[in-house]
């Protein structure tokens, strides 16, 4: 009898932990299906999740390798700084490719990678999470025929990643965490309708970005021919950002590959806003601090009305560094009025 769903992908972030601990303790031996996670790390992390999630339940857990092979009731754990997909001979590939949504291992890859393998033979899960890393994966699954499920976002720890997939996917299943267990063994157990049997026609995009995320060349792809440029610059390498929109959801990738989605790269614009106004704070105390020095080496040579200049032009920088320091504190508030351009030392242009 074959199995409806071949492989279950999951993906998780902030809060994660947590909810897949509750997850696999409910999972019996057996399960039919493997099942691949993401959960968000850093580059560094020890990779000790497959280890935890061993210990709470009956499944074997590993950190996935690549090339393992796919085995039925075994769960694999994406490795710190790494993306996992799977192929359609049933293997896992760990890529360093391009980074998604600013992380790797993203969930995206995974889910979009298992959507082009096994078409309707998919179960994707999203779970608890900041912004939206798992919308557009969740997308790709169903739009080749596969479940899409979410963790109900009023119980999630972070409710941002499954209530964003809820908006843009035509999600099959919204459950408690407690509740998913049981709704994965009947997904995974019960035989797959005639209809199912059919994996739709994978679109070209989808097959590019896998292969993106597969450390592979994405000149190759067509990338520049997916959408229009945007008016945006891609965070982390300045190239030219392409939207890529996807039913109602509207994403963005850049011609080395790195991608983002509206949320994650909003999120991206403003931390950097605030780290170019540190900057510029910095700059400020800093001519503060050489203006008076400079003054205290004219009042020495007595040259005492050009010391007195550059202390009030010192005392003009600490006034604007600390307009930019409310505005940094409050970004809201406007900082007061504008302050005058600061003056350059006597005899500079």
């Amino acid at each position: 009898m074959v199995s409806s769903a071949n492989i279950v992908v999951i993906g998780a972030s902030t809060g994660g932990i947590d909810a897949l601990k509750t997850l696999v303790a409910g999972l019996p031996s057996g399960f039919p299906a493997p099942l691949a996670i993401v959960q968000h790390t850093s580059a560094q992390s020890p990779n000790t999740l497959a280890c935890i999630l061993e210990r709470e339940g009956l499944l074997d857990a590993v950190v996935a390798k690549n090339g393992d092979t796919l085995v039925a009731g075994r769960i694999y754990v994406a490795p710190a700084d790494r993306h996992l997909l799977v192929d359609g001979t049933g293997r896992l590939l760990t890529t360093r490719g391009p980074k998604e949504n600013r992380v790797r291992p993203a969930i995206d890859p995974l889910f979009r990678s298992a959507a082009m393998a096994f078409g309707p033979h998919v179960v994707g899960v999203v779970l608890t999470g900041l912004l939206d890393d798992g919308t557009a994966g969740l997308w790709a699954i169903r739009q080749q025929g596969g479940i899409a499920i979410i963790q109900n976002p009023e119980e999630a720890v972070a409710p941002s990643m499954p209530l964003t997939a809820l908006k843009n996917v035509e999600v099959n299943h919204c459950v408690r965490i407690a509740e998913l267990a049981p709704l994965l063994v009947k997904l995974t157990s019960q035989p797959a309708s005639p209809a199912s049997s059919s994996s739709p026609a994978v679109p070209s995009a989808m097959d590019a970005e896998t292969r993106i995320a597969a450390a592979k060349d994405p000149m190759s792809s067509g990338i520049v021919s997916w959408g229009k440029p945007s008016l945006f610059s891609c965070p982390e390498c300045h190239g030219v950002l392409l939207e890529v929109l996807e039913g109602s959801n509207l994403r963005f990738r850049c011609h080395t590959g790195h991608a983002y989605s509206l949320e994650t790269l909003l999120d991206d614009y403003r931390e950097k806003t605030e780290t170019m106004l540190w900057n510029a704070m910095r700059a400020c105390n800093e001519l503060v601090l050489l203006l008076r020095r400079m003054a205290e080496r004219l009042e020495r040579l007595g040259r005492s009305e050009e010391a007195g200049e550059l202390r009030r032009n010192a005392d003009e920088n600490v006034r604007l560094s600390e307009r930019v320091q409310r505005l940094i504190s409050d970004p809201g508030s406007g900082a007061g009025d504008s302050p005058p351009p600061p003056r350059a030392a006597p005899g500079q242009a």
